[in-house]
């Protein structure tokens, strides 16, 4: 059931099928206030909002919503408020994602993001946690983690994530860890290795994947393989690479035709990877299919659109970027 824990295959595991569900996503639901401006305003200066909306949003949101769209069997695991909007629930459901441990905590306002866009492709984001700010306490959705064959563990309270991953390991789920920029002001270290030394896969880009290095006081990938068995690294415009114990795996990212939506791309990715990744596609192929995904969010910003049986799409040539020297 292990993602090359023990073989050190870049291949997608083959594994048993689990009954009802194939992947629970667990972490933040938002509701994104998005501001498009030209240029993001200097310290005490003040600029025109271009244009404004608000939308549903989240990691783990935009990560099932995703994946369940294109064909992945995705259940989401959310704390929100009494405040969330009925027509985003509605949203979830037509698109097909699971709700069963989707909780509402009265007396709590959801999850919001503000996030202030500029033209240049640059950001600059506020988050009201809401319930997601701290452990609630709660009992982790033990039923639903029975009825899974894969655990994301995306952004959420240190305490709570690591809860779910013990429980998780218990019942035999295997578990991805992605703390996202969360790694950057909530992740301590002791925290952080045992997140990853339960997990099958890290999810990371540039910065994240630094800031692990860094915490954990690893010189380079090779290291952090000892603690996790799966690195994948987004890279933006230079698009992700797969770490393994046997080699690494590099794919270009698909150049969008516009660009409409940036936040949430990563997003996107990681939803499209799981498309090809329970489909049993190799490793290069769901890294490409996350690219893929990814250039199709930053088009549109908007799940619906994609096509529930797109076909796996395979890697452009890149000159010979699969290295089965070890990394």
């Amino acid at each position: 059931m292990e993602s090359g824990r023990r073989n050190g295959t870049t291949r997608s595991p083959s594994r048993p099928r689990r009954p009802g569900l194939d992947l629970a996503v667990v972490g933040h639901t938002n509701i994104d206030h998005i501001f498009r401006v030209a240029r993001l305003p200097a310290t005490d200066r003040t600029v025109p909002v271009r244009n404004r909306e608000t939308r549903l949003g989240g990691t783990a949101g935009n990560i099932a919503r995703v994946a369940a769209r294109l064909g992945v069997r995705t259940a989401l695991a959310s704390h929100i408020g009494t405040d969330f909007p009925i027509q985003f629930r509605k949203t979830l459901l037509r698109e097909g994602v699971d709700l069963t441990a989707f909780a509402t905590v009265r007396g709590a306002r959801s999850p919001a993001c503000f996030i202030v866009e500029s033209t240049p492709g640059e950001q600059v984001t506020l988050i009201d946690q809401g319930p997601m700010e701290k452990d609630p306490g709660s009992p982790v959705p033990t039923r639903l983690l029975a009825r899974v064959g894969w655990v994301h563990l995306a952004t959420g309270d240190p305490h709570y994530q690591l809860r779910v991953l013990a429980e998780a390991r218990r019942l035999g789920v295997p578990v991805t860890a992605d703390p996202a920029q969360e790694i950057h002001y909530r992740w301590e270290p002791a925290a952080l290795r045992r997140l990853l030394s339960g997990s099958e896969m890290f999810f990371a880009n540039q910065d994240e994947l630094a800031r692990a290095l860094q915490m954990l006081r690893i010189k380079g990938v090779r290291g952090l393989l000892e603690v996790v068995p799966l690195v994948i690294e987004t890279q933006g415009a230079a698009g992700a690479v797969a770490w393994t114990r046997a080699g690494s795996v590099r794919v270009l990212a698909v150049r969008p035709r516009k660009v409409r939506q940036v936040t949430g791309a990563g997003d996107g990715f990681r939803g499209g990877f799981y498309a090809g990744w329970f489909r049993g596609q190799p490793l290069r192929d769901c890294l490409a299919y996350g690219s893929w995904a990814a250039a199709r969010w930053l088009e549109t910003g908007d799940p619906s659109k994609l096509r529930p049986r797109e076909p796996p799409v395979r890697a452009p040539p890149d000159l010979g970027a699969f290295a089965r020297a070890e990394v």
